[in-house]
């Protein structure tokens, strides 16, 4: 195919999604280099991700931009060779097994505390908030925090699990707030570390460690935003983990983004760049994960707040950008932006779901009073 068609053919998608080539609107983008639309074409998300590191298209709004993008379903009409054999490997291997837990530690969650400070809400969670009534990022997280805790009825002295705690905020939320005692695991020594030393002084015990090899017995159990690194291969292991630990009139209360269809891989770029073997689970995957596990209690979609939790996050790292730029360099603010504002259109699009789902080992007596 000519350059002259490829970029035709790259126009004409993008125009069906209302997204101008040298436009002047938020959404449009500009091309610095010709050969971004062969890239696009030879490499889809891929391709597209990788030149805007490479600083070969700008675009003033990329969260409009993937709005757009996501909202017309242009993601589906570019299939690459790399696709086809990335869903083959998923297939063929647990890419999410033992030996590979620690990966997306050392390649996301331990790249530099100092960025996620600057970052997130002063508890550091890296989840979704709540904005119904919130108005600040630190409101909708101690919103979210809270609404976690009222759902899962904590009481004082209570043991409970967190797994993937990442630095402790919601394990020191549950212990100052709710008077309990609450083990946490993370497979970020970064995060284990910080945690260890920000829950200092309370019953909080945060160990390195992955799902699997949990042992012992918790009246409750939360795990925030980490499922989406279990992998389909492994939801059932996760979930049976989980009642195994879980006291008999036990609550489980799961936090997790939410595909609108059952994949088995991630998108290639996310993939290479900011969370290696990570999967995002589609109701009828978890479903089948607790049958005959558990009873379900409670399902909660607020996907929307995902959305201005990116942007809020976004605008942290943008306007704290000159504190640790040294660091991390240019192509990484690039990057990290794409990253971010391509998850808030993705949620914007309502391409991605947020959901809260609460599960029970035997069922609650009577009936389970949802808290929103």
């Amino acid at each position: 195919m000519s350059h002259s068609n490829i970029r035709n053919k790259i126009e004409q998608l993008l125009s069906s999604a209302d997204i101008k080539i040298g436009g002047n609107r938020p959404w449009d983008i500009q091309v610095h280099n010709d050969d971004f639309y062969s890239r696009l074409l030879a490499k889809g998300s891929l391709g597209l991700g990788e030149s805007y590191i490479d600083g070969w298209w700008d675009c003033d709004r990329l969260d409009k931009f993937f709005h757009k993008i996501l909202q017309a379903k242009l993601d589906t009409k570019i299939k690459t060779r790399t696709e086809f054999f990335e869903v083959l490997k998923s297939k063929l291997i647990n890419l999410q097994k033992p030996s590979r837990a620690f990966q997306i530690g050392l390649q996301h969650y331990d790249i530099g505390n100092d960025l996620y400070r600057h970052m997130l809400d002063k508890w550091l969670i890296y989840s979704c908030g709540y904005w119904n009534n919130a108005s600040t990022l630190d409101e909708a997280q101690e919103a979210k925090m809270d609404m976690v805790c009222r759902k899962l009825d904590l009481l004082q002295g209570m043991r409970v699990l967190d797994i993937g705690c990442g630095w402790g905020g919601a394990a020191k939320f549950a212990a100052e707030r709710y008077k309990v005692e609450v083990v946490g695991i993370t497979v970020s020594k970064e995060q284990a570390r910080f945690g260890k030393e920000f829950c200092k002084g309370l019953p909080v015990e945060i160990y390195l460690q992955d799902f699997r090899s949990l042992k012992g017995t918790f009246d409750r159990i939360f795990s925030l935003g980490m499922f989406e690194h279990v992998g389909y291969k492994n939801y059932v292991t996760f979930f049976r983990v989980v009642k195994n630990c879980l006291k008999k009139d036990g609550l489980f209360l799961l936090q997790t983004i939410g595909n609108n269809r059952s994949v088995t891989k991630t998108d290639p770029w996310i993939n290479r760049y900011i969370f290696p073997k990570s999967m995002i689970p589609s109701a009828k995957q978890i479903c089948a994960g607790i049958e005959g596990l558990f009873v379900l209690e409670d399902w909660h979609n607020f996907g929307a707040d995902y959305d201005k939790t990116l942007m809020h996050w976004f605008w942290n790292f943008h306007e704290n950008w000159d504190a640790i730029k040294k660091k991390y360099g240019e192509s990484f603010y690039r990057m990290w932006k794409y990253y971010l504002l391509l998850s808030a259109g993705s949620f914007r699009a309502r391409d991605n779901q947020l959901w809260q789902i609460v599960l029970s080992a035997n069922g609650v007596p009577g009936i389970y009073k949802s808290i929103r």
